[in-house]
């Protein structure tokens, strides 16, 4: 409960009613900041981390995101953090500790032939966030020349109706298309997506402070209509 206490102290309320605007049927957010969360874990992943991922609660949201936290800054050999990683996984409801836990995966950088390996069972799941988890893990360290054709494949495969899959695909095309525009554009005119997901890639393109009021006005003339 000491962790409970470190986590009610560091809660802010407008930031709580604010997380709440973002994050649907999540009623338990404590209004903890992410930096904040970030320190605590290291904090914990240096002391009995073990105790805390197997015996902690997950009353609140910031208690299972800060466990996911735990498990990206603990020094642990990589098949002990995969296995913790697989542990967690099912415990991923929302989009919030999904992407933010995704992102304390760092140690990917220097392990991606194994991390490929491990993400590839996740892009075939069932749950809606498990898929996202895959998607986002690979929009965020394996965008590179040399797997850019087999993430369009794999992006355009995935079949799943769930909101944050889509949403989650559309961002992995935009986050390519920074990177790799000619590849990306000739993937965009060519694939099985569906309408939003498509519709929703180009969106976030066009978002980008990145790119050309020229290129943008390009990108336009490629949205599917929903006649």
């Amino acid at each position: 409960m000491e962790i409970r206490k470190e986590l009610l102290e560091l809660s802010e309320q407008k930031y709580q009613l604010f997380q709440k605007t973002l994050i649907p049927n999540q009623e338990n957010i404590l209004g903890v900041r992410i930096p904040k969360l970030r320190a605590l874990a290291k904090e914990i992943s240096k002391s009995d981390w073990e105790d805390f991922l197997l015996n902690g609660t997950e009353e609140y949201f910031e208690e299972i995101m800060l466990k996911g936290m735990v498990i990206g800054q603990v020094n642990i050999p990589l098949e002990e953090r995969l296995k913790w990683i697989k542990w967690f996984v099912p415990k991923i409801d929302n989009w919030s500790v999904c992407d933010s836990f995704c992102v304390g995966l760092k140690f990917t950088k220097k392990h991606r032939d194994e991390v490929w390996k491990f993400l590839n069972p996740y892009f075939q799941s069932k749950n809606e966030f498990e898929i996202r988890f895959a998607i986002v893990m690979s929009l965020s360290y394996f965008i590179e020349e040399k797997c850019v054709e087999e993430l369009f494949q794999i992006w355009d495969g995935i079949k799943h109706d769930g909101y944050y899959v889509k949403m989650a695909v559309a961002w992995a095309i935009s986050a390519a298309y920074l990177k790799f525009p000619e590849e990306t554009t000739t993937f965009l005119q060519k694939n099985s997506l569906d309408d939003f997901t498509y519709n929703k890639a180009l969106q976030k393109i066009i978002e980008s402070h990145r790119i050309s009021k020229e290129v943008k006005e390009n990108i336009r003339k490629m949205k599917r209509s929903s006649c």
